[in-house]
C-alpha cells in the first residue's frame, strides 16, 4: 500500500514534468505572431506582465504562504540566507537569458535552433546533476541519453551558427534546473515571483531607456498576456514543482517532449524545410525518451 502510494505521488510530479514541456512546445506559434517586434521588447514585456499577474493572484489568494515564506526566511542562519539569496539571483539570471536568447533564436534564427536547444539541454541537464548533485543513473537511462546525444550529433552537422545558439539556450536553462533542486524548504510560486521580480530590476531601467516606442497594437498585448500566463507562469510552476519529487536529470530529460513539438511545428505549421535525416534523429530521441523513464511508466500503468 505504501508502495502503491509513492508510485502515485511519483506520477502527479511526473505528470508535472512532462506537461510544462509539452506546452513550451507550442510556444514557438504565438512568439512568431508578434515576430515584427524587437525580441528584447518581447521579452520585457513578457517578464513585467508574466510578474504582475503573479503578484495579484499571490496578493489574492496565497498571503499566508507569502507570510510564513518571510518568516522562514528571516529564521534561517545568515549563511543560510546568504545560500539561498544566491541561489535565487543565479536562477534570476539563468532563466532571463534562457528566454532573451529563445525569443532572439525563434524570430531571427529559426525554430529548428529553437528544438536543437532543448534537445540539448537534457545533455547538459544531466551531466551536470551528475557531477555536482551526484544523481544516480542506471545503465538503461545512461544508455538512452547515449542515443540522444548520437541523435543531436546528426542534428548538428548543420549550420556552426545554429548549433552555438542552441547551446547558450540549452545551458542556461539546464542551469537553472539544476538550481532550483538545490534550491527547496520554500514555495515554488513564491521564488517564482521573486526571480521574476529580479529580473524586472534588470527590465524596468532597460523600458525607461528604451528607443522603441512602447507597442499600442491589441495583437501585440493580446500575445504577450497569452506568453505571460500559459507560456510563463504556468510550466514554470510545472518545471519547479515537478522538481520537489523528482531528480533534475528526469525533469531535464522529459524536456525532449518540447524540441519533438518545436520540430513537427517547424515542418508542419511554419512550413520549414527539413532534410530526412531530422526525422531519423527525432524518431530516435523519441525513443531514448521512451527508455529513459520505461521504469517509471510501468510503475504508473501498473497502478
Amino acid at each position: 500500500m505504501e508502495n502503491n502510494n509513492e508510485t502515485a505521488s511519483r506520477g502527479k510530479y511526473l505528470f508535472a514534468a512532462f506537461l510544462a514541456p509539452f506546452i513550451w512546445g507550442f510556444m514557438s506559434i504565438p512568439v512568431r505572431w508578434i515576430r515584427g517586434y524587437p525580441a528584447e521588447d518581447i521579452l520585457y514585456f513578457r517578464i513585467i506582465t508574466a510578474l504582475l499577474i503573479l503578484w495579484i493572484y499571490l496578493l489574492l489568494f496565497r498571503r499566508k504562504t507569502m507570510q510564513a515564506d518571510i518568516r522562514k526566511f528571516q529564521l534561517l542562519p545568515r549563511a543560510d540566507k546568504l545560500r539561498q539569496t544566491c541561489l535565487t539571483l543565479l536562477a534570476s539570471a539563468f532563466i532571463f537569458g534562457n528566454w532573451f536568447t529563445y525569443i532572439y533564436a525563434v524570430n531571427h534564427i529559426s525554430i529548428q535552433s529553437a528544438a536543437l536547444a532543448y534537445l540539448t539541454c537534457p545533455l547538459i541537464t544531466a551531466a551536470g546533476a551528475y557531477l555536482m548533485l551526484k544523481e544516480e543513473l542506471t545503465n538503461q537511462q545512461k544508455t538512452a541519453l547515449f542515443i540522444a546525444f548520437g541523435s543531436v550529433c546528426l542534428l548538428a552537422k548543420g549550420s556552426l551558427h545554429d548549433v552555438l545558439w542552441a547551446i547558450t539556450i540549452a545551458t542556461c536553462y539546464a542551469f537553472y534546473l539544476i538550481v532550483q533542486r538545490v534550491s527547496t524548504g520554500f514555495d515554488k510560486l513564491n521564488q517564482l515571483v521573486i526571480q521574476l521580480s529580479i529580473c524586472a530590476l534588470v527590465v524596468i531601467p532597460k523600458l525607461i531607456y528604451n528607443h522603441h516606442a512602447i507597442p499600442a497594437e491589441p495583437i501585440f498585448w493580446g500575445t504577450i498576456i497569452l506568453i505571460a500566463s500559459l507560456f510563463t507562469i504556468i510550466p514554470l510552476f510545472l518545471s519547479m514543482y515537478a522538481l520537489i519529487g523528482i531528480s533534475s536529470t528526469t525533469t531535464g530529460v522529459l524536456l525532449y517532449i518540447n524540441p519533438l513539438i518545436a520540430f513537427t511545428l517547424a515542418a508542419t505549421y511554419f512550413r520549414e524545410s527539413v532534410s530526412p535525416i531530422k526525422y531519423i534523429a527525432y524518431g530516435i530521441i523519441l525513443v531514448a525518451i521512451i527508455l529513459f523513464n520505461i521504469k517509471n511508466i510501468k510503475g504508473n500503468v501498473s497502478t
